[in-house]
């Protein structure tokens, strides 16, 4: 199985325009696809949004029984599936089940544009879509019509996106099923574990592992509580979300010391970070390639790996239960994650 990267995310949302209009206007996403019963999709309204080459697909469900409302009425607004872009979407799906998966949708064709997609099961509610496409790309998914993208809510041209693409999806698991989620990543899709660490934070504790694909365009930060511990905001998630699901979605981004305040003057609100972190970091890491000052400005984390820096900043949850929330990652050489960020993020989030 050769997974190329993420085609896109499907959000399940209550409120499609809601959602696609906070997208939009705070952090400069267009609208290029939409469709709902009158365009063949049956019992739900779907909205597809599109950043560099990030996209997001939105769908509500306008009948109590379709997927998409029940998903809701479990887990909130969220992300219900993760589509990945594979050469062959019907070989990926029947490897997929043959090692164990469970099928979601068997292998469908729009032969008119060379389009196949299929799903397996990934984590929790959250399935994983394979899709292939060898047409024009006019037809991003049946029943979704094509909508022109060339300005954004506020009539921008498009060559100044902050967000460029999707760097990783973190996922927030149950104890005691981080290695076999790793297990299943590694044995049905092929990726390998790039990073592990124990993150300590005051009583708190919680254990992490990278998985990322062999293209390395598609990372997930799988995250579990360490019960032996306090119950800390992993616990927290799990009992607000209702079990596994993603906790965020990290934007990269080329400048993030121009993407934030940009983005802040269009109504994102990100977390803060005291004074403090920012007077030990040249103990910590040294020569930075960015100003400090700037960074303690703008509240943008500085970490680094073997390979360079990282920077991060992360947004405040704007769902009703505290749950879902983005972040924004600049990287200068860094191919991994480093550790302090982790705990930094956790500490930040503890005070909002």
């Amino acid at each position: 199985m050769k997974i190329e990267g993420i085609d896109h995310v499907e959000f399940y949302v209550g409120d499609v325009l809601q959602t696609a209009f906070f997208l939009r206007t705070a952090f400069g996403f267009r609208t290029c696809g939409q469709g709902g019963p009158e365009t063949g999709l049956p019992g739900r309204r779907s909205m597809l949004l599109r950043q560099g080459d990030i996209r997001i697909l939105l769908t509500t469900g306008l009948t109590a029984d379709h997927p998409a409302a029940q998903y809701v009425a479990r887990h909130g607004d969220g992300v219900a599936v993760v589509a990945f872009e594979t050469s062959d979407a019907a070989l990926a799906f029947s490897e997929a089940v043959e090692a164990g998966s469970r099928a979601s949708e068997q292998p469908a064709e729009q032969i008119a544009d060379g389009l196949v997609t299929a799903a397996v099961s990934g984590f929790g509610d959250v399935d994983y879509r394979f899709v292939t496409r060898d047409g024009s790309g006019e037809i991003f998914l049946p029943g979704l019509t094509p909508v022109d993208a060339t300005v954004d809510a506020t009539g921008q041209d498009p060559t100044g996106d902050p967000l460029r693409t999707l760097d990783h999806i973190a996922v927030c698991l149950p104890s005691g099923s981080l290695t076999d989620t790793v297990d299943y990543h590694r044995d049905v899709l092929g990726f390998s574990r790039i990073f592990e660490e124990h993150i300590e934070v005051g009583g708190q504790a919680m254990n992490s592992q990278v998985v990322q694909s062999t293209s390395g365009k598609a990372t997930f930060t799988l995250i579990e509580p360490d019960t032996s511990r306090q119950p800390g905001q992993i616990d927290e998630f799990l009992e607000a979300h209702g079990g596994a699901g993603v906790q965020h979605l990290a934007f990269l981004t080329q400048d993030i010391l121009s993407a934030v305040p940009r983005l802040r003057s269009q109504g994102v609100e990100f977390l803060e970070t005291p004074d403090s972190y920012y007077d030990r970091l040249p103990e910590r890491l040294g020569d930075i390639s960015l100003p400090i000052e700037t960074l303690r400005e703008t509240d943008v984390l500085a970490d680094r790996d073997s390979w360079g820096h990282i920077f991060q900043i992360f947004t405040r949850s704007m769902h009703t239960r505290r749950t879902l929330f983005f972040e924004l990652i600049d990287r200068h050489g860094a191919q991994t994650f480093g550790s302090g960020n982790i705990k930094a993020l956790y500490e930040a989030v503890a005070r909002k």
